[in-house]
């Protein structure tokens, strides 16, 4: 029976973690995943040692990664030189190593919550031996400290949740950052559902960035907290009361720094989802169907120039080495259109061996001269390239991508020149995820734009995909355009307002202006030094409630 209990709460904080995991798209169940936080952070502050508190906080990690990660095992069932089961033990192994970092942020919570406590019992042991020196040969031996250690030190339970809520923000950093990162699927994105015009709370991205939306996503879920911590009944409903309007005045902070910009004229977008499967995009026998395709969607010049935008990895050409290719896209334009288009670019030894290949979007004008070309930087570990590929592929693994050559990394965020159309910042798919690294920020661009392969990602992946564009689009204040083979393509303004959009598995085009930028935003301008100043706050108001309550 004992070892039955001893299972209980970390089955119980798989459980929270696993639900938590129900407030990203596609179901946006925001508010379960608040209230499995509160649970999480009750659990915590009754925990009595750091390692029940880094146990439960790994395990409620552990199912909020399996369940929120769900969408990486269909990866798994385009790759036929490894079985397809992998993609279910890839899905929990990853969530394994993720789930180090709620825990990291439950132990750091725990531990500064202790601070008070230590500061206390070593007042109390300077206290006693004072005394001690004072009273030497006048109590009897053994019953010197009796009095002095009557009242047991508990720490603050309040201030546990503005602990955890910085601790959080400091670790999700860290997850996006250690070991070429994995920053899909910020706590932030909880409130960026695919039907929402303007997500709540998501213009204080502007001042903390999404990292430091996190941490006010914990907040929130403290509030739950609130009305059943210690204290008399009136005292917690009116917690609640003033935590309640902090919230609703933060969220009008929220629609004021998204207030509308007056429009004016603007280029014209043509957006292309030739809603082409990832098994069909491989297919020798399909390509020429593939391009007609495209082209179809592409349609016929007009009296105004386009921007013709088409997803990443559009054609299986070498467009540098087949002039040929570039000559029947070229075709597709009228004299003053422009064409983005995602490619592969091969590198070859001074043998002319080839040694490997970028993943690339290049930019086309009408007479099918490449006029930029923008190489991926933050490439997908096992997707794209293979760690440790001589002692992986004898095992049997392989890299997703088709093929046997690794891509290679490109130098970082660039801004490319289009001629007509301004200057473009290209984030080619998952390089989209990474708050604070989308930008040149010596060059900024007018809008940003999102080539993708979401076909690998099933069906919970490309929404949480959009939403995460549109919180770099907050962000930043600069518009970001997704192209994607099987949706979901969206136009976004520079506020996270999807202006239009085709449906997952819809063939389509998008014909739209161009929205405008905006100004710089705090965080344009430095970063993730906000929301990390956002966190160690947090972290500081935390330890000073709790030196006030000891």
């Amino acid at each position: 029976m004992r070892k039955l209990i001893s299972f209980k709460y970390p089955v119980i904080a798989f459980g929270l973690g696993l639900a938590s995991a129900l407030g990203f798209a596609p179901l946006n169940w925001w508010f379960v995943t608040l209230l499995c936080l509160a649970g999480l952070m009750w659990m915590l502050m009754g925990a009595a040692r750091l390692r029940q508190v880094a146990g439960w906080g790994w395990c409620f990690g552990v199912g909020h990664f399996t369940f929120g990660n769900n969408w990486i095992a269909t990866a798994f069932t385009f790759q036929d030189s490894m079985p397809h089961w992998l993609g279910i033990i890839a899905v929990f192994v990853l969530a394994l190593y993720l789930a180090v970092f709620p825990m990291l942020a439950g132990m750091l919570a725990w531990s500064l919550r202790r601070i008070p406590v230590l500061i206390e019992e070593r007042r109390r042991r300077i206290e006693r031996d004072q005394r001690l020196s004072k009273l030497k040969g006048l109590i009897p031996a053994g019953m010197e400290s009796a009095s002095v250690f009557e009242r047991t030190i508990t720490p603050s339970a309040y201030a546990f949740i503005p602990l955890f809520a910085g601790s959080w923000v400091l670790t999700e950093y860290l997850r996006s950052i250690l070991f070429t990162g994995f920053a899909w699927n910020p706590l932030g994105a909880i409130m960026v559902a695919p039907g929402s015009a303007e997500p709540a709370w998501i213009g204080l991205t502007r001042l903390v960035g999404t990292y430091g939306l996190s941490g006010w996503m914990v907040l929130l879920a403290g509030i739950w907290l609130l009305a059943v911590l210690p204290g008399a009944a009136r005292q917690r409903w009116q917690r609640v009361g003033w935590a309640l309007l902090v919230a609703m005045l933060a969220q009008i902070l929220s629609a004021w720094l998204l207030r509308p910009m007056v429009p004016g004229d603007a280029p014209r977008l043509l957006v292309v989802q030739p809603n082409i499967n990832q098994n069909e995009k491989w297919d020798p026998k399909l390509q020429l169907a593939n391009f007609r395709r495209l082209s179809e969607l592409t349609g016929k010049p007009g009296p105004k120039p386009r921007l013709i935008l088409w997803p990443e990895a559009a054609t299986a050409d070498f467009l540098e080495l087949e002039p040929d290719a570039r000559a029947r896209i070229a075709g597709l334009l009228g004299p003053k259109d422009r064409i983005l288009l995602g490619g592969d670019a091969l590198n070859f030894d001074k043998a002319g061996e080839l040694i490997g290949a970028h993943n690339s979007l290049f930019g086309l004008d009408a007479t099918g001269r490449i006029f930029g070309r923008y190489d991926k930087a933050h490439l997908v570990p096992y997707g794209e390239y293979l760690p440790m590929r001589t002692v992986l592929s004898a095992i049997g693994l392989s890299r997703l991508v088709p093929g046997d050559i690794d891509f290679w990394s490109g130098p970082g965020p660039a801004t490319m020149s289009v001629p007509g159309f301004g200057k473009a910042g290209i984030q080619i798919c998952y390089e989209i995820i990474f708050s604070g690294q989308v930008i040149d920020a010596k060059n900024r661009p007018d809008f940003l734009f999102n080539p993708s392969n979401d076909a690998w990602f099933g069906r919970w992946g490309p929404p949480q995909h959009l939403a995460q564009a549109r919180l770099r689009a907050v962000e930043e204040g600069i518009p970001v355009i997704r192209s994607t083979p099987t949706g979901i393509s969206a136009v976004v303004d520079a506020d996270g307002r999807i202006l239009k959009s085709i449906p997952w598995h819809t063939s389509g085009a998008i014909e739209s202006a161009l929205p405008p930028p905006r100004p710089a935003t705090p965080f344009a301008l430095l970063g993730n030094l906000l929301p990390l100043l956002f966190g160690l706050l947090l972290i500081a108001g935390g330890i000073a409630i709790a030196l006030k309550r000891r």
